[in-house]
């Protein structure tokens, strides 16, 4: 099994280190305000999860989770990051992150911004777009007829093959949506973006490869909305 590092104990890494805990991945877990703030969420985890440093974390895993607010995505550190696979669910909300030029321009994205900082990594794109609820209850078996599929993105075909494995042992089925430079499909606000699993913030229910295909294939830029 593989190590999961994550920064970053909102929603979604909570919800993806408990997953993976329950798929008999270990698990490295960090926040902001330091290993000791964890200790709840840990001890109800089980043992093969431990809280540690962001640096920590980045270090002990073999694909690491970066799932912060944007607007802190240069505090990533890239040193222990360098040539691992590192899964970005980042989404950009002015409100909290302050206005971004280049994003407000759409000139890029949210991750490739971040591939920007980790130079030597290779980030995939993922977990961003499904409520963290549904993340926790849409997981079902490989080859189950309610198997849910998620959309990722990337630059590396190795990277997203690994993200691939790992979505697998989680519960979920990948769909590729081609480079980072698409990830601006399955974005806020975005057909693809949370609708998918569960409209209108409703129960939670499986999506289909097709489903999320004409979802990411009604993308529209925010300056055409």
């Amino acid at each position: 099994m593989t190590t999961i590092g994550i920064i970053g104990a909102g929603h979604i890494g909570s919800t993806v280190a408990r997953l993976a805990a329950d798929a008999g991945h270990d698990v490295v877990i960090s926040n902001s305000r330091g290993p000791e703030t964890l200790a709840d969420l840990v001890a109800g985890l089980g043992p093969n999860v431990r809280a540690a440093t962001a640096e920590d974390a980045a270090a002990a895993g073999d694909v690491v989770v970066v799932t912060i607010p944007l607007k802190n995505y240069g505090q990533v550190p890239a040193g222990p990051l360098a040539g691992k696979v590192v899964i970005d669910t980042n989404n950009y909300y002015p409100q909290r992150d302050g206005q971004i030029a280049e994003l407000d321009r759409e000139e890029t994205t949210t991750s490739e911004l971040l591939q920007q900082h980790l130079r030597e990594s290779h980030v995939v794109k993922g977990f961003n777009n499904i409520y963290f609820e549904h993340l926790a209850a849409l997981g079902r078996p490989s080859g189950s007829d309610e198997r849910t599929w998620l959309p990722i993105a990337g630059d590396d075909a190795e990277a997203k093959e690994t993200v691939v494995r790992l979505f697998d042992s989680l519960g979920y089925d990948a769909y590729d949506a081609g480079p980072l430079a698409e990830g601006w499909r399955f974005q806020r606000d975005e057909p693809a973006y949370v609708g998918p699993y569960g409209d209108g913030g409703g129960p939670a229910h499986p999506a289909s490869a097709e489903h999320l295909a004409e979802r990411l294939a009604q993308a529209k830029r925010y300056a055409d909305m």
